[in-house]
């Protein structure tokens, strides 16, 4: 069975050419070189005219000469669980080739017994893992590669640490690569979101004050510091789960990585209590000079 690209013709183009040639141009602007030590990325899944070109910031380091299998780890906006679940699929795909998934992988995630199964129509709803596909598949045209979709749910602390436990062997094989999926602030009454600092001048300045101080916090590679953060400002990082599952990864893996964020945007900028915005922001991970 497949998971079909529900999001293509809304979320960003379903014509392959038009699709592949707005990648090639975002990927081109970014300016990255491929680096061979990149292991993850943390990036936004909005509609490409949103966050398409912020995104390529993340994906322009990707070198698929190295890598034969990508984990996906997105929040679940729709179905509310505790737990992360595995897609009953065995291939995703999108406007630009199909995605098979490693069915092996899945296997040991399952014989875990800690992974649930994701219903097909949970898995078609969700956008958060969908909006890298068409990424993943441009990067790794000509290349063969596999993915590993896990569904991350509302997980307490002590659940991302015992999955950043199970999840963390896979970092430590340079052929694996995590794809981290998330915005950052989602800010205005639409949100019920309106933490304004005036100190740092325009709310839109606040905003980006008060993602820096986030992003900054993950780069540290702290989990318990994130979470602190988190619980101290409620930030509307939609995928703060993904993000806290990672970092444990980061502290129980063999592997020593430093997280950098690359680019930083807003849908818009906000100056008055009426307004709304979305923050996007994309990082890489890479293994740490010794």
């Amino acid at each position: 069975m497949a998971r079909n690209a529900s999001h293509a013709g809304t979320w960003y183009t379903e014509n392959a050419r038009e699709l592949g040639d707005e990648l090639d141009r975002w990927l081109r602007a970014a300016g990255s070189a491929k680096r061979s030590n990149a292991r993850a990325v943390i990036a936004p899944h909005a509609g490409y005219r949103y966050s398409g070109r912020c995104a390529a910031y993340a994906f322009a380091n990707i070198d698929p000469q190295t890598i034969s299998r990508v984990f996906l780890l997105g929040p679940s906006h729709h179905h509310f669980t505790r737990k992360c679940a595995l897609s009953t699929t065995s291939v995703y795909k999108t406007p630009l080739g199909d995605l098979p998934i490693d069915l092996e992988v899945y296997q040991e995630l399952k014989a875990t017994g800690r992974f649930e199964d994701m219903e097909i129509s949970v898995d078609e709803a969700e956008h958060s893992m969908e909006m890298h596909l068409p990424y993943i598949a441009k990067v790794f045209q000509g290349c063969s590669v596999k993915v590993v979709p896990i569904l991350v749910g509302a997980l307490q602390p002590d659940s991302e640490a015992a999955y950043g436990r199970l999840l963390a062997k896979y970092i430590d094989d340079p052929s694996n690569f995590f794809s981290v999926s998330s915005d950052f602030c989602h800010w205005g009454s639409r949100f019920n979101y309106t933490y304004y600092e005036k100190k740092h001048g325009p709310i839109y300045k606040s905003i980006e004050a008060l993602d820096q101080n986030g992003m900054s916090i993950i780069e540290t590679g702290d989990p318990r510091a994130f979470r602190d953060y988190m619980q101290e400002y409620d930030n509307t990082i939609c995928g703060q789960h993904p993000i806290g599952v990672f970092l444990n990864m980061l502290e129980h893996c063999n592997t020593r990585l430093q997280i950098k964020f690359l680019q930083y945007e807003q849908s818009s900028h906000c100056k008055s209590m009426r307004d709304s915005s979305v923050s996007y922001a994309s990082a890489v991970a890479t293994v740490a000079a010794s």
